[in-house]
């Protein structure tokens, strides 16, 4: 068997042990003494063997940064794997979803996206160390505090590690049952448009108005126009709200945008449409901002060769690897918008990310964090 493979099934109660610990430490973006808590849990965990930094993140909790002590001589250049702490369940939200291990699962908030990719990353590190097998380049852990609300204080420090990096690992859950990794996703925007029309008694004085409302549902049409699905690039108005009584001409409107583009040249040609968007009437205004928030992560050569080197490691444990493109973003669309080889969705496989039935799969927690072991000696 696979030294490794073997290593990670020998500590798989240990893994699972682990994994239960970080989702009951709960951490919503929203909590920065939460976040910060599990950011000091991982700190904790690796402080004999790495250099472990705390950042401020703002308004949001504390970043991680840790620098593994690894066996091997003369280190070349960095390896950066990269994750977040931050979860989209609020704090509270174990009374009613708490860990459970059922059916072949690990069941909780978080535990798909993203902690058990974590604690696979966590234990790949000390595989290396206890088995002795030297590592030839640096090995950075970097865990942001706020990448599910779109990593607004995390990207600098993201993007220095980067450019400082030969390869990145991102520790997103695999796509779907399989497992599979992503070398692609899309990258994501948000456009807001607001519309300032002229308030009046809508059956007194209904000619006098001038209807946000109405002026909103007509560039609403127009802007769902902007969607080419055969270049993967979809708008999707999400939200709308405006008006203020119904029998009231409605002075104000507002909608927010979701806009997902495949390919980074079609964000300027679509951020062209919404820049030029003009009123159907006249007498209202249209005031247009936001943009592209992540670029993205393109399914570059140097993708897909990690994603290779990837397929033939885990085809060594019996493992069949695949790929796939996903229409969400990750901190890994950053990394790979710079030129720096990405590959993404090395965590948990499962499914229910964001939703109640939120699992892992436990027959794959050995070989995913074997994965990570061979593909940090590999490089």
């Amino acid at each position: 068997m696979d030294v490794f493979l073997s290593y990670a099934r020998g500590r798989q109660k240990a893994i699972a042990a682990l994994i239960r610990e970080m989702v009951e430490c709960e951490s919503p973006t929203s909590e920065p003494a939460a976040v910060t808590r599990f950011a000091q849990l991982v700190a904790d965990r690796v402080s004999s063997h790495a250099k472990v930094k705390l950042i401020s993140g703002g308004r949001y909790g504390k970043h991680l940064r840790a620098e593994f002590s690894l066996p091997g001589r003369g280190k070349e250049g960095r390896i950066l794997a990269l994750g977040h702490s931050d979860t989209v369940w609020p704090l509270g939200t174990l009374r009613t979803m708490p860990f459970k291990q059922a059916q072949g699962r690990l069941w909780g908030p978080g535990v798909f996206d993203m902690k058990s990719g974590i604690a696979f990353f966590l234990f790949a590190m000390e595989a290396l160390r206890e088995l002795d097998i030297p590592v030839k380049r640096r090995v950075t852990l970097q865990l942001n505090s706020d990448e599910e609300t779109g990593s607004e204080s995390s990207r600098p420090l993201t993007e220095e590690e980067a450019r400082r990096s030969e390869a990145v690992l991102v520790l997103e859950p695999g796509t779907g049952l399989a497992g599979k990794l992503k070398t692609a996703r899309k990258g994501v925007g948000v456009y807001q448009v607001n519309v300032e029309g002229k308030a009046a008694h809508a059956g007194v004085d209904f000619t006098a108005g001038a209807s946000a409302i109405v002026e909103l549902a007509r560039q609403i049409g127009k802007i769902a126009g902007f969607t080419q699905l055969s270049r993967g690039l979809t708008v999707n108005p999400g939200v709308i709200s405006g008006g203020s009584r119904s029998n009231v001409v409605a002075a104000e409107a507002s909608a927010e945008i979701d806009i997902r583009v495949q390919r980074l040249r079609d964000a300027a040609p679509l951020d062209r449409k919404f820049r030029s968007l003009k009123p159907f009437d006249k007498r209202c205004r249209l005031l247009v901002s936001g943009g592209l928030n992540r670029p993205p992560m393109e399914r570059s050569a140097g993708v897909v060769k990690l994603f290779r080197t990837a397929r033939k490691l885990a085809a060594e444990m019996g493992v069949t690897l695949e790929e796939s493109m996903t229409g969400g973003g990750s901190d890994g669309n950053f990394t790979a918008a710079l030129g720096v080889p990405t590959l993404d969705g090395l965590g948990g496989v499962g499914e229910g990310a964001h939703a109640p039935n939120e699992s892992i799969l436990a027959g794959r927690i050995a070989d995913r964090t074997a994965l990570l072991a061979k593909l940090v000696a590999a490089l």
